[in-house]
């Protein structure tokens, strides 16, 4: 079951060098995201992992 919504903030762990993207549409197990570094990406979410994250704020940006 797919549990993204249209606005969401996700990361691709299998990709972060990508950044956070923002969800663009989600059809059934295919979501497109708009990524800060690879630009609009569609994903399958029953072969590829994607994880929410609180907001736009790009996690390697921050720093403790």
């Amino acid at each position: 079951m797919n549990d993204f919504s249209l606005g969401d903030f996700v990361v691709l762990p299998s990709a972060p060098e990508w950044g956070v993207g923002q969800v663009q549409s989600v059809i059934m197990n295919r979501v497109t995201v708009n990524f800060n570094h690879a630009g609009k990406q569609l994903i399958n979410t029953d072969n590829v992992r994607l994880v929410h994250v609180a907001d736009g704020t790009d996690p390697q940006s921050i720093s403790d």
